[in-house]
């Protein structure tokens, strides 16, 4: 549990609330549905004014439409990258606070995500709990260190995810420059991160 958790329940005049500061609006984008709807409950009980989105294309809509002060995407969608949605935030808001969240976590993905604006990269399963904290993270706050290093298949695979977001997601050029047979990139690339 997070110390903002243990703080809100050591001062009961204490909220949530106080956390989200004034413009509670969040912006959810996941292609999981029923994930999405867990979590916008989840967020909505803790204060945040919640929007829905389940694809690259409607994010920016509504980040084009009302930016919102906070955002939770999803790094792959059916129809494309996360990544464009941070894009299309940036454009209209720069504070937002944007938090990458996937099942597909990798270095690569993480940096980029950063680069273009995201403050906090989240692997799922994540909680509401874990959620809410990295959104309402304050500046300087630092998050823990994981307690087991990379496995070196992990390694390898993260430098795979690297070269391959360096080449725009290109699956012959990636291929390519790792001297790697195409058909088995796209093996790896459609796998889960190793452990």
């Amino acid at each position: 549990m997070s110390d903002k958790t243990d703080a809100t329940q050591a001062d009961p005049g204490f909220s949530d609330a106080d956390y989200i500061g004034a413009d509670p609006s969040l912006l959810l984008v996941d292609d999981d549905g029923p994930f999405l709807r867990r979590l916008a409950r989840a967020m909505e009980a803790r204060g945040f004014v919640v929007d829905i989105a389940e694809s690259v294309a409607e994010g920016i809509a509504k980040a084009k439409g009302t930016p919102p002060k906070y955002a939770v995407i999803d790094l792959r969608l059916g129809d494309g990258s996360g990544l464009d949605v941070i894009a299309a935030i940036r454009q209209r808001r720069d504070d937002t606070r944007i938090i990458m969240l996937t099942g597909y976590g990798n270095i690569a993905t993480a940096v980029n995500a950063v680069k273009l604006g995201a403050v906090d990269y989240l692997a799922k399963p994540a909680d509401a709990d874990d959620i809410f904290a990295a959104l309402t993270q304050k500046p300087g706050e630092k998050a823990e260190l994981p307690e087991n290093p990379m496995s070196a298949d992990r390694v390898r695979w993260e430098h795979i995810q690297r070269v391959y977001e360096m080449c725009e997601r290109n699956v012959s050029e990636t291929a390519r420059r790792l001297n790697m047979h195409r058909r088995t990139l796209q093996r790896i690339l459609a796998k889960r991160a190793p452990k």
